[in-house]
């Protein structure tokens, strides 16, 4: 008799399916556990405010660090961890794979400790920098100190979502911190707050809730690659540093990390600028900059999508399928987020009455919307490319359009400022910065070669 014929290995559907299914497939998830953390902000804000005033303006001062934070370490080092891990799974290198996640780890302890020793350093005299006085200072002092002693949780936690994310599955790290979301919110505000024999920590408490959770989160997702319900095993021993593996990570998320530091400079300049013009056009901005805040977990949800579609694309010698990846994702954040700009655009004074009554600060909003929602699009655009393009390992021509915005901001503000400007002015010249970001990034794509990279 004739011995039945082996069955052909299951084809990845990562490097085959249709791509805008799979983009789909990939991304709800992952929008679920963003729009959760955008909430988690929402509801940290919601019991700080029944602390007090000072602990308002406290968080106000850290929020930017703990926004820094979080950026650099899951969509910088995290689009890193998951691009050179999609890569070495895309080429059939299973060993590189897994000596990946191990340096993943080591990563995520240099990390962590290094935010530590950095912002627990420098805190009093950055947030003195930034206008903390008296109590404000001494909350924003109490906050920080909390949050950056248990740093290392956060950045294992980001990290490791991002390599089971690098295997294809937005599932499980969706999931885990859709989990950390819920345990922020009742841990942070019950440590806070105090219920029933728990005492009230205060600002203490409302940051140790962060820490606990992610902490959690990483024990969760530890075990669960040690389980061997992944694609390979994560070793914790029996490997030896490598600087070509860690450099594969780093090279990438590294200068990531500059693209987060752009977007903290860009917030923190374009407030001090809009603040020129008085509290109405401030209070106007940040209404309007609010609706483009709840964009970002559409593009963010559909930008990490592309990392593994891409990097495995990338690593299977199929180039043309990761640029048709990224075109594709871009396309959809363009439309959705160009799509509720120009609604922002049509009906301003809707949004802004959801809240102020107050005439002016309802103008300037207009104003906002006005000028810079049309061009929401260009930014989600220039965002879901930077995704793509960690996956290839080629992120320098998104982080350099990003620079390319930061200047025509800060350069255009400064001169809007020094020739007595109106506001509007201002607004506009936000949207042309973000119609610059999307066109440098599109250019970025286009002209930068995307191959294997060696092993």
């Amino acid at each position: 008799m004739t011995a039945p014929a082996a069955a052909a290995p299951r084809a990845n559907p990562i490097l085959v399916a249709p791509i805008l299914p799979t983009i789909l497939r990939l991304s709800t998830p992952n929008l679920m556990a963003m729009v959760a953390t955008a909430a988690v902000a929402i509801a940290e804000t919601a019991y700080v405010g029944l602390l007090g005033t000072a602990s308002l303006a406290g968080m106000a001062l850290v929020f930017p660090v703990v926004m820094l934070q979080q950026m650099m370490s899951a969509g910088a080092m995290g689009g890193g961890v998951s691009s050179a891990v999609s890569r070495a799974l895309g080429a059939g290198d299973i060993e590189r794979a897994r000596s990946l996640a191990f340096h993943t780890v080591l990563i995520a302890l240099a990390g962590g400790i290094g935010m530590s020793v950095l912002f627990i350093g420098v805190g009093p005299a950055l947030y003195a920098l930034l206008g903390g006085r008296g109590a404000a200072l001494a909350e924003a002092l109490t906050y920080s100190n909390a949050v950056f002693v248990g740093a290392l949780a956060i950045w294992l936690c980001n990290l490791l979502a991002s390599v089971v994310r690098g295997m294809g599955n937005m599932v499980v790290p969706s999931a885990i911190l859709l989990a950390v979301a819920g345990l922020q919110v009742v841990i942070g505000g019950g440590l806070g707050l105090g219920f029933g024999p728990i005492p009230r920590f205060g600002m203490a408490g409302v940051a140790a809730g962060q820490v606990i959770a992610y902490g959690l989160g990483a024990l969760a997702l530890l075990a669960w690659l040690r389980s061997g319900r992944g694609r390979f095993v994560l070793p914790l021993v029996g490997l030896t540093p490598r600087w070509d593996h860690a450099s594969d990570i780093l090279k990438v998320g590294t200068i990531a990390m500059i693209s987060s530091l752009q977007s903290v400079l860009t917030v923190l300049i374009l407030t001090r600028l809009v603040a020129r013009f008085g509290d109405a056009a401030l209070a106007g901005y940040g209404i309007g900059s609010r609706l483009e805040f709840l964009l970002i977990p559409v593009t963010f949800a559909v930008g990490v999508s592309l990392v593994p579609m891409v990097g495995m694309a990338i690593g299977a010698g199929n180039a043309a399928r990761a640029r048709r990846a990224a075109w594709t994702g871009g396309a959809m954040a363009f439309l959705v987020t160009g799509g509720v700009g120009v609604a922002g655009w049509l009906f301003p004074e809707v949004w802004a009455r959801l809240f102020t009554s107050d005439p002016a600060v309802i103008a300037a909003t207009a104003a906002y919307l006005t000028w810079a929602g049309p061009c929401f699009g260009f930014f989600g655009l220039g965002l879901c490319l930077y995704f793509a393009a960690q996956g290839a390992g080629r992120v320098i021509g998104p982080v350099l359009a990003g620079t390319a915005r930061l200047v025509v901001i800060a350069l255009g503000g400064w001169a809007l400022v020094a020739t007595d400007q109106q506001p509007w002015a201002m607004f506009a010249l936000v949207g042309f910065a973000m119609v610059i970001y999307g066109a440098g990034s599109v250019l970025a794509l286009w002209v930068t070669p995307w191959g294997r990279r060696p092993a």
